[in-house]
């Protein structure tokens, strides 16, 4: 299937808005109403969009890879490639608050973890595996560099203040 540069653009938005409901798209793009958003969204899209148990509208790894757009990203400075939005799961908005910042010594994974567990106590337990895949993940959005010392060490790339996290179920 090929899509308008028109069709191009509203997918890109779908994978930037993710997860996301009509009323957003509407907005977006400028629409009458969600009937309309839907109508356009099975006409044109249907094979690169799904709704999830929440009936919330997200894209297919497809989608995202055809538009090459970081899922969850909006926004942000072209050159600098910072995004002004973000959404993310609980654990990378958590990782994010207790990283060292851009102009603070680097930190290890073990240390974030380390971090996270003290931030936000018994409530949040998470594996070391789950917090450098979240690491990794922030890095992808351009809010995170890895800095390489004798272990691969973390710190943001851009001040918290330049950011607003959304959190994604």
């Amino acid at each position: 299937m090929t899509l308008s540069d028109e069709a191009k653009e509203r997918l890109a938005d779908v994978v930037r808005l993710q997860p996301t409901k009509n009323k957003e798209l509407q907005d977006r793009w400028g629409l009458e109403s969600g009937s309309e958003v839907h109508q356009y969204l099975e006409g044109e899209l249907k094979e690169y969009y799904y709704r999830d148990d929440n009936s919330l509208i997200r894209a297919t790894a497809e989608a995202a890879e055809l538009v090459d757009v970081e899922p969850g990203v909006e926004g942000g400075d072209a050159e600098e490639g910072v995004p002004s939005v973000i959404r993310v799961p609980a654990l990378e908005a958590r990782v994010f608050e207790v990283l060292a910042g851009p102009d603070e010594r680097s930190e290890s994974v073990v240390s974030v973890l380390n971090k996270v567990r003290e931030a936000y106590g018994e409530d949040d337990d998470p594996e070391v595996d789950e917090v450098r895949r979240a690491l990794q993940s922030l890095r992808r959005k351009g809010v995170v560099e890895v800095v390489y010392r004798t272990v691969p060490t973390f710190r943001l790339a851009v001040e918290r203040g330049e950011v607003d996290v959304e959190v994604t179920d």
